[in-house]
């Protein structure tokens, strides 16, 4: 990567405002999973280590410009605290930027941290409007992006910040997901195969058509594969289908036999009567799927069959299920891939979303060698784009 990082900076006794994502999900008040909190840790700790005074901002969910408890940082406050072993100072104002935050700021002391309430709670911030921008920056002297879930997206507290502090570097997190990603999308170790599923072709027009530049073999499952097989001239019942995305289709098959690249499609369908957990189920051809049944996973012929191809590879990129993963007769198939890819000897990254939720809830975290922390980000970035809070960041 060649932005600054944490690493080449010095903060001793300077104040640093570090956007985190501490987006995590709140049931009556508690935190149902800090992996993001736990994601952020290590940028801290070196931080802290290094005699910052730490100033922490992060949004959390929509509140849309306006304060909603429920939307409060105070519980990732108590979290941080009781990871870091330290006092978490939380900053409470409504304002973001008010005076709670002011004199928190002005009593600490090097090593000491201060989290700010949730960014969102002002409606500059989505705008990245300018006086928002000034008021974050003049808490700090030095500015550190460890938000890749956030880095997609030109706000206030990722890149108008930037514009008024000198000093703009990635933290740790930020830094392991550009490495990944940038390595697999551009200089990959081949076979370099890229795993596409999820409900819909429009999500991931631009994913498909990059990754078609770059990868050896792509495989589609999940809802969006019920438009190749229209492509392919097959009815499909019921399924998902995206009847405007059938020329794409079309196109992209066309497109990956001009350039070589090994296409795969499921061979096979598990298909339902209706969309829930006890419906009537069956396997079926691809070329068969019945009329009045919908496709709700990959066969097992599919599951065989993508299995195989992932075998050689060294470098896997997967997004998107290939089933409905949430009810268990239509999970296998993403059970299988997962499978796949936790036997296989090859640099493994789950691009956040709902492939990292499924990796997660069926055990296979550990097995993976990266699973992203941010889905609309790492497919922007598999898409080719240049990241908005990637690219405000101080080059090395």
């Amino acid at each position: 990567m060649n932005k600054k990082t944490v690493d080449n900076i010095q903060v001793k006794g300077k104040k640093v405002l570090v956007r985190c994502d501490f987006n995590v999900p709140i049931k009556d008040g508690k935190i149902t999973d800090e992996t993001r909190i736990l994601g952020a840790l290590p940028t801290i700790k070196k931080l802290i280590a290094d005699g910052a005074k730490v100033i922490l901002c992060s949004h959390m969910g929509k509140p849309k410009g306006e304060p909603k408890p429920e939307l409060s940082l105070a519980p990732v406050a108590e979290r941080l605290s009781a990871h870091l072993g330290i006092p978490v100072v939380f900053a409470a104002d409504d304002n973001v930027v008010g005076e709670q935050a002011k004199a928190a700021v002005a009593a600490m002391k090097d090593g000491e941290v201060v989290l700010l309430q949730n960014t969102r709670y002002r409606k500059e911030e989505t705008k990245n409007e300018e006086n928002f921008s000034k008021e974050l920056a003049s808490l700090a002297e030095v500015f550190v992006n460890d938000a890749f879930g956030s880095a997609h997206r030109a706000h206030c507290s990722t890149v108008g910040v930037t514009e008024f502090l000198d000093t703009a570097a990635a933290g740790y997190l930020l830094g392991k997901e550009l490495d990944f990603l940038g390595k697999a999308v551009n200089d990959p170790e081949r076979p370099l195969v890229a795993i596409l599923g999820g409900a819909k072709v429009s999500d991931k027009i631009n994913v498909i058509n990059n990754l078609l530049e770059k990868v050896d073999t792509l495989i589609i499952g999940g809802g969006m594969a019920y438009t190749f097989m229209v492509a392919q001239g097959y009815s499909v019942g019921t399924s998902l289908l995206e009847a405007d995305k059938v020329d794409f289709a079309k196109e992209m098959i066309a497109k990956a036999k001009a350039k070589g690249v090994n296409f795969l499609l499921p061979v096979d369908t598990v298909v339902g009567k209706e969309f829930k957990e006890d419906t009537e189920y069956k396997t079926v051809k691809s070329s068969e799927i019945p009329d009045g049944w919908m496709g709700l996973d990959i066969g097992e012929e599919t599951r065989k069959l993508f299995a195989d191809a992932l075998k050689d590879a060294k470098t896997v990129i997967w997004n998107g299920p290939m089933g409905v993963f949430e009810m268990a007769n239509f999970a296998k198939g993403t059970i299988a891939v997962a499978q796949a890819l936790a036997d296989i000897d090859a640099i493994t990254i789950i691009g956040g979303g709902d492939s990292a939720a499924a990796v997660n809830q069926l055990g296979f975290g550990d097995k993976m060698s990266h699973i992203s922390t941010g889905g609309g980000a790492s497919m922007e970035f598999l898409e080719g784009k240049v990241l908005p809070g990637v690219a405000a960041l101080n080059d090395k």
